[in-house]
């Protein structure tokens, strides 16, 4: 692993080419493979870029959408390949990419000292040998893929009869991964799909090779130790091992937010560093005997790498990060979609989020999903979705169908974020002839949602000027809070040197703490959950409460301790820490129904 940072996955159009633009520097990133028609189209723009010949992929197919996802990842192979060959052919000079290449690695990377080295080298025999031994130490970042399992409508054919389950959003995507030649991992996110699960077992490509190596890995994003076991256990039960855990802060991130019902993400670092044995152990147990029963055997547990990411924005929380809790890596997220050369980013929302305050930033139920989603106000989606309710036409199109999950209205799921749902909706909230408070909490409620489906993908088709006739330019975007603090556009090499700390591009002395920051957003996100659920108290909202209140004090009390481990920290940020502990305990003890 050349860097201890990755770029995770970001909305669908945000990193869909992110590992062409910095996997030859050894940066992993994350493409999300859920929308097939956004690869298509990205897949025909880098094509033509490239001067490589496109043969289109058609709803023709039975299975279009795992080939259309499979040439794509191909062609970012080839292309990454194609990089990494050119690179190690360049001269070292100022400005070549093999130069930035050893530039930008971490100061513990065991080429950096050779690097050095060489640049000292005044004989000229001796230092073209140390330029050679530098080129075999360049090496890609890994190009991983995102697939959130829920997002998992079953597929009908042209004349409406059902496709069998293979065919399905998740598993077909899947298949494209697997059918792929790229040798790095699917993360799977937002919980647990059994259908998924079962399938990916039956796929070759995910099982140990007799070296002990995988073609293909599996990366599990949890928000704690609990939902990391139990889905670990159901792979290995079926001979599939997890080979990264990458465990995401649950309020504190972009994107969707799977907030946990109060634990804090320093407790579950910590469970996670106390248990890393036990857990490799008690898996390796189950998946061994799986093994065995079909004649192989593997002497060994392969190993399991632990990542985090969520909210992280300083060099001293990465550190701390990896030292306290001993994981391998952090990733962070939304403040790369300030830096061009990292994301896929229009120009009108790039320059809003440079220009945003901190009351842009907001968790919303903007998600057709359900799940608490990460929103800004300044974006051109929530503009557009208050306008279409100005109108009186309130909701979205519904076209690609990916978010699909209501049934209330009859077998076929429809969008809660659709005109036709929100109609439908609104019609029911009317004939309940409430009070003009009530009606309109309802009625926001409802037109909250938003599509997310042509919100997410709309950044690439404006970026790179694909925008078809008529389609919805409107873009949705997700970053976390932490964003606030990055006030401009960067260069890929400035939010490096700002990751490894040899430059600081906050400058502000009055950012909290990341983990103090993920504390008062569960605070208010359990003070807007009373609020929400006032009028229709009843015991398992109260019980509900009460032990999310209490994990929350929990926290507290890990926080309050923790501040010993704060060494390498500002003293303002250290001091500061326990009175931001003491107001969200009074917060707190201030929640409750009435």
């Amino acid at each position: 692993m050349t860097h201890s940072f990755h770029i995770p996955v970001l909305g669908l159009a945000f990193s869909i080419d992110s590992p062409l633009k910095v996997a030859r520097f050894g940066i992993s990133s994350v493409i999300s493979i859920v929308d097939d028609e956004l690869i298509e189209r990205i897949r025909a723009y880098y094509c033509n870029s490239y001067h490589k010949e496109y043969l289109p992929i058609t709803k023709a197919d039975q299975n279009y959408r795992s080939l259309r996802i499979t040439s794509y990842l191909n062609l970012v192979s080839q292309a990454v390949k194609e990089q990494i060959n050119h690179m190690r052919t360049e001269i070292f000079e100022p400005g070549s990419a093999i130069d930035r290449y050893f530039q930008l690695i971490p100061e513990s990377h065991p080429a950096k000292n050779c690097y050095y080295n060489m640049l000292l080298e005044t004989n000229y025999v001796e230092k073209a040998k140390k330029k050679q031994s530098l080129r075999s130490f360049i090496q890609a970042g890994d190009i991983d893929v995102n697939i959130m399992s829920k997002v998992d409508k079953l597929n009908h054919d042209k004349n409406g009869n059902p496709l069998d389950e293979k065919w399905s959003d998740a598993l077909a995507a899947l298949q494209g991964f697997a059918n792929s030649e790229l040798k790095s991992s699917v993360i799977l996110s937002a919980g647990m799909n059994p259908r998924l699960y079962s399938y990916l077992a039956e796929l070759p490509s995910f099982w140990q090779n007799e070296d002990g190596t995988f073609d293909k890995k599996l990366t599990l994003k949890v928000s704690d130790y609990r939902s990391a076991l139990i889905q670990a256990k159901f792979l290995a039960k079926k001979g599939i091992w997890v080979s990264e855990i990458r465990v995401e802060s649950g309020l504190n991130c972009g994107g969707h937010a799977f907030a946990t019902d109060g634990f804090l993400l320093g407790p579950i670092l910590c469970e996670f560093k106390n248990k890393k044995l036990i857990l490799q152990q008690e898996l390796f147990a189950i998946y061994q005997q799986y093994w065995t029963q079909r004649n192989r055997h593997f002497a060994d547990a392969p190993p399991i790498k632990y990542t985090v990411q969520g909210g992280v924005g300083t060099a001293s929380e990465h550190q701390f990060l990896l030292k306290h809790y001993e994981f391998d890596a952090v990733g962070w997220g939304s403040p790369f979609l300030l830096v061009p050369e990292a994301t896929t980013v229009d120009d009108e929302t790039l320059t809003a989020l440079t220009t945003s305050v901190a009351d842009d930033f907001y968790i919303s139920g903007a998600s057709p999903l359900g799940v608490p989603f990460n929103n800004f106000r300044k974006s051109t989606a929530e503009r557009l979705r208050k306008k279409r309710i100005k109108e009186g036409r309130p909701g979205s199109p519904c076209k690609k169908k990916y978010l699909v999950s209501n049934v209330d209205y009859g077998p076929e799921p429809i969008c809660t974020a659709s005109r036709l749902y929100q109609d439908k909706k609104i019609k029911e909230l009317k004939a309940k002839k409430l009070d003009q408070v009530t009606y309109e909490q309802e009625f926001a409620l409802i037109t909250e949602k938003t599509c997310l489906c042509d919100g997410l993908a709309a950044p690439a088709y404006l970026k790179y000027n694909i925008l078809k006739p008529k389609e919805q330019d409107a873009v949705s975007i997700c970053p976390g809070p932490n964003t606030v603090w990055f006030k401009q556009k960067f260069s890929l090499d400035q939010m490096i040197n700002h990751i490894y700390g040899k430059d600081d591009l906050i400058k502000n002395e009055n950012r909290p703490f990341f983990l103090i920051s993920e504390l008062e957003l569960y605070v208010a996100h359990i003070k807007k959950y009373v609020e929400l659920n006032s009028f229709s108290v009843d015991d398992k909202k109260i019980k509900y409460l009460d032990k999310f209140k209490n994990q929350l004090i929990d926290g507290i009390t890990y926080y309050r301790n923790l501040t010993h481990d704060l060494k390498d920290f500002s003293q303002q940020i250290i001091n500061s820490i326990p009175q931001q502990l003491e107001n969200a305990e009074t917060e707190l003890a201030e929640i409750k129904f009435q």
